[in-house]
């Protein structure tokens, strides 16, 4: 009996930590690799519902987005030294600002409040509205540009290396 309680506990534990976690993907360029959740629209109100506008957003599911830099780079046109950081997003109706944090592992964007002062750039850039739907958190790069796209909305940093 012990043994089919901790057979069961074991797998109770398991699906609870596999049930409803987006999978984790990757985007990479020659110098430029992002990790992220890859949540699904599903139907509903993404940003302004789901996200809410004027809150920090992890940019994807799960933990937080990860982009590892091979070469320093001008993100958006502020310099930043080769190395992994956190992404995050203020996310605005009309603008988005793209946080760098030098925190890692932090498990979404609940905790930023306390590393915010380990932020090494923040980027505002302009919201594209889409005329077709991103089912899934789609995120890009090309070595010039790191896209964000989901549902129908858009946003674009440049990169120089």
């Amino acid at each position: 009996m012990k043994k089919v309680l901790s057979f069961l506990s074991l797998m109770l534990v398991i699906s609870t930590l596999s049930f409803g976690q987006s999978p984790r993907v990757s985007a990479e360029s020659a110098n430029v690799k992002v990790s992220y959740g890859q949540p699904s629209k599903k139907g509903r109100v993404v940003f302004g519902g789901l996200e809410k506008f004027g809150t920090i957003w992890r940019t994807g599911a799960n933990e937080a987005t990860e982009i590892t830099f091979k070469k320093d780079v001008k993100f958006g046109g502020k310099t930043v030294k080769a190395g992994t950081y956190s992404l995050f997003s203020k996310l605005g109706e009309k603008e988005w600002t793209i946080i760098l944090n030098s925190e890692l592992k932090q498990w979404g964007a609940y905790g930023y409040e306390k590393i915010k002062d380990k932020n090494v750039a923040e980027v505002t850039v302009p919201v594209k509205t889409l005329k077709d739907v991103v089912e899934k958190l789609t995120l890009t790069t090309d070595d010039k540009t790191l896209t964000i796209s989901w549902d129908t909305t858009s946003v674009s940093v440049p990169m120089e290396f």
